[in-house]
């Protein structure tokens, strides 16, 4: 593809080797003290700074990691191990006045947790508040879910109310007393490890680690390797803690593993099914063959498809790939079994020859475009549903339809790929400065490759307004159609044929 002419986010541009941070030093060099040993010598001396981090940073607070450790060791049912961590380090993961607010809540002791939010270290006078509407609306509905619906009242009236917080969650606790039928949601009673979970979220961390904390970060760390590896196309199950992840090129197809000699003359368009078990090739001499994938990965012909009287153009796969469609040019669509290699349909237009087809993602129905630059809609038996007439498509153009069926994109115009919403009959336009030779769309519908006679690829996002995002270069065309197409394994990479002979 030779480059991409948008940037690439700068985590990708600054990436430090290990290799580059051994053997730093400030200059310095010192003599041996006579009298101590090699192994005394090799201990740095510590500073009293330096005991209280860890890690060849001094980026980490010890007391923080190990509390973090310890919470993890708890939250995996290791509770032994945390209270032994905890013991042996002297670090307690939380202050005795936490560990009793923990219990109190556990325990349902809610007049006497809420007088022990005062004595936790809390600053900040509305924390506070709003800690204390959560543990008085959980006393609330347990005393109305027993039945105390005077002693909920009286919490309501003088514990809750004198907050002056969320007053219209206020009123909808009130309607719970004088509703014969309170909304269920409304009165749905959490347990009480949820509601410690929900004052964790509210509490600050150094009172009370969140839950998951450790993975939270592990996580993170992850995801920041993933997203840094310029060649990441590998399964994020696949992601080790043991070594720090890199892809590479290694894991992009870059060898011929084989070599397709089955059509008599020009190759014009191939497509893998969706499953992945069959390839459909169209050729210039006026046949289609489908291929199928052996045990070994290689591929052999399974059915050569003949009738079309004109050169093939395109195929297309229906969404169970039970079937096939091949579009002849200016000429016919014919539909295809797969298993038997026998033609079910054909399907003409008196008066317009038809250069484009696809599958709609419902399986019923087809599409196709028309010589006439119209679009046209039909059942599987050859019934025309819909008809789409003005300057849809061009003669030779690509078709694409997205997966909630609502949205075509074809080439209306030389420069010009419309997407032509068919409930609501709004159009869309992406408009280049160069005439466009082919697109294709990614699996998710939010981006559309364009490939351009000036021998440039753009990627647009289609959401909302289209936006170019991105321009790639390198490849040579100046005869065929040359195509492009998204790959990897969540389509983060761009592919492109060339008439260099290379990809």
């Amino acid at each position: 593809m030779g480059g991409v002419e948008d940037e690439e986010p700068s985590m990708k541009r600054m990436k430090l080797s290990s290799k580059g941070l051994v053997g730093l030093s400030n200059g310095s060099s010192k003599e041996p003290v006579r009298g101590l040993s090699s192994d005394l010598m090799a201990q740095p001396l510590l500073s009293k700074e330096d005991e209280h981090v860890v890690g060849s940073k001094g980026v980490i607070k010890k007391e923080e990691f190990v509390r973090i450790i310890a919470k993890a060791l708890y939250s995996l049912g290791y509770g032994k191990s945390g209270a032994h961590l905890e013991e042996e380090s002297g670090i307690p993961l939380q202050s005795p006045g936490v560990n009793l607010f923990r219990q109190q809540i556990l325990d349902g002791n809610w007049d006497d947790s809420v007088a022990t939010l005062y004595k936790i270290g809390l600053a900040d006078e509305s924390m506070v508040r709003s800690a204390s509407f959560l543990i008085l609306e959980q006393k609330f509905f347990e005393l109305l879910n027993g039945e105390k619906v005077m002693e909920a009242l009286k919490t309501l009236r003088t514990e809750i109310a004198p907050l002056c917080i969320n007053n219209s969650r206020i009123r909808e606790l009130s309607s719970c007393l004088v509703s014969p039928s309170p909304r269920l949601d409304i009165l749905r009673v959490r347990s009480r490890s949820k509601l410690l979970e929900e004052l964790q979220k509210l509490l600050p961390p150094t009172v009370m680690i969140p839950e998951k904390r450790l993975e939270h970060l592990v996580e993170q760390a992850l995801i920041l390797q993933h997203e840094a590896c310029p060649f990441h196309n590998s399964l994020d199950k696949e992601m080790s803690l043991y070594s720090d992840h890199h892809c590479g090129k290694d894991q992009i197809p870059s060898s011929t593993l084989q070599i397709l000699e089955a059509h008599d003359d020009e190759v014009w368009f191939v497509q893998f099914s969706h499953n992945g078990k069959y390839l459909a090739s169209a050729s210039n001499d006026r046949t289609a063959i489908i291929w199928v994938v052996g045990i070994n990965g290689r591929l052999s012909v399974k059915h050569r498809l003949s009738g079309h009287q004109k050169p093939v153009s395109s195929v297309s796969w229906s969404p169970n790939d039970q079937e096939i469609l091949t579009c002849g040019v200016d000429e016919a669509i014919r539909r295809w079994d797969v298993s038997t290699g026998k033609c079910l349909q054909i399907y003409e237009k008196a008066g317009a020859g038809l250069v484009s087809c696809s599958w709609f993602p419902c399986g019923k129905y087809i599409l196709c475009g028309l010589s006439d630059k119209s679009i046209c809609m039909w059942e599987l038996d050859g019934k025309e549903v819909e008809s789409w007439k003005g300057q849809k498509t061009l003669k030779i153009s690509d078709l694409e339809i997205t997966d909630d069926g609502e949205e075509i994109l074809s080439i209306c115009k030389a420069n010009v790929v419309l997407l032509f919403n068919r409930e609501t009959k709004d159009e869309r336009f992406i408009e280049e400065y160069e005439t466009i030779t082919s697109f294709s769309l990614s699996k998710d519908n939010k981006f559309l490759l364009v490939n351009l006679l000036n021998q440039e690829i753009h990627l647009w996002n289609i959401e909302g307004d289209p936006k170019l995002v991105g321009k790639y270069k390198g490849h040579k065309r100046a005869r065929f159609i040359i195509r492009s197409c998204f790959g990897g394994l969540k389509q983060a990479f761009i592919a492109s044929g060339s008439e260099d002979s290379q990809v």
